[in-house]
């Protein structure tokens, strides 16, 4: 079971702050706190753990050249990595129509204390909701991952996407209702 917790907007504009001013000490906590989240969305996306741990940590040196250089981000440093990581992954695989859910049960893992029955209707769900994420356009998948999976806000999700927030809720409220009537109808 993974369990990703970000830190809280305070924590992150504090560590922003200091790595801004050359705090070497909050460039390693930015990458101990943000690694694991960004890992698992390019996973996710890319299908291949390799690949993954390639790009995320792609998305790190980029940051610290970013420091480097003076163009660091200003104001969200977990909405620049997001899109600095979407940038990577249409660079090497492409704008896919679908995702490879192979690692769905990553973010929608069973409890450790379930017994058989509970983790064969666990497996059940999974495969219920792999399907139907299977079935939504990629840019509705993309949404799903980031606002349900990453636990990100509309508006970082509007910023990682390049749209606007009225487009990214249409985008998740079409998204939740196909996935309703999709799951619905599967039962």
């Amino acid at each position: 079971m993974i369990v990703i917790v970000l830190p809280d907007y305070n924590t992150e504009d504090r560590l922003l702050a200091s790595a801004r001013a050359g705090d070497s000490a909050a460039v390693i906590q930015i990458y101990d706190d943000y690694f694991q989240p960004v890992f698992q969305f390019i996973r996710l996306r890319v299908g291949d753990t390799p690949l993954a741990e390639d790009l995320a940590s792609e998305v790190f040196v980029r940051l610290v050249r970013a420091f480097q250089a003076g163009n660091a981000p200003r104001e969200t440093l977990r909405g620049w990595l997001f899109q600095v990581a979407r940038h990577l992954i249409h660079d090497h695989v492409g704008r896919q129509r679908q995702l490879p859910l192979t690692s769905l049960e990553d973010w929608m893992p069973a409890s450790a204390e379930d017994g058989p029955e509970q983790q064969v209707m666990h497996t059940l769900s999974t495969e219920r909701m792999r399907r139907a994420l299977g079935m939504l356009a990629a840019d509705q998948q993309e949404v799903v991952i980031l606002r349900f999976g990453q636990m990100l806000s509309l508006q970082e999700t509007a910023d990682i996407m390049g749209k606007s927030l009225s487009a990214v809720k249409a985008l998740q409220f079409r998204a939740v209702q196909t996935l309703r009537s999709l799951l619905d109808a599967a039962s």
